[in-house]
């Protein structure tokens, strides 16, 4: 678009609006990053006394940085590289804390996700 303005005449709206949506699309991303940063700092401001193992931490860490999909026990365990009993006790003490909730969908399909900050 530059270029173009350069070689045509002193006319320089179409570059204008140009930069400006460019602009645009980076305070909107800029605004999107921040939240996640403001979000994750407001959780550890919350939990970050609390008494939580490694494993936690680094689950929890995960999850805020935006984990795909739903946590099970089973993706816990994976991840942690635990057995499930100790991935179940892990997300039961994250749940007594306030840190995740279990979500609706119950059986097999029990998932968890983090509470609202």
């Amino acid at each position: 678009m530059l270029e173009k303005t350069q070689k045509g005449g002193l006319d320089v709206t179409a570059w204008l609006v140009w930069f400006l949506a460019c602009l645009d699309r980076a305070f909107d991303g800029a605004e999107i990053i921040l939240e996640a940063v403001f979000r994750k700092a407001r959780f550890w401001k919350k939990y970050g006394a609390a008494n939580i193992n490694d494993r936690q931490r680094d689950m929890l860490n995960r999850l805020l940085d935006g984990f795909e999909g739903k946590l099970t026990t089973s993706k816990y365990a994976k991840i942690a590289k635990c057995s499930q009993d100790t991935a179940y006790r892990d997300i039961l003490d994250l749940i007594d804390l306030g840190a995740l909730e279990k979500d609706e969908a119950g059986g097999r399909s029990t998932s968890y996700s983090l509470t609202a900050t």
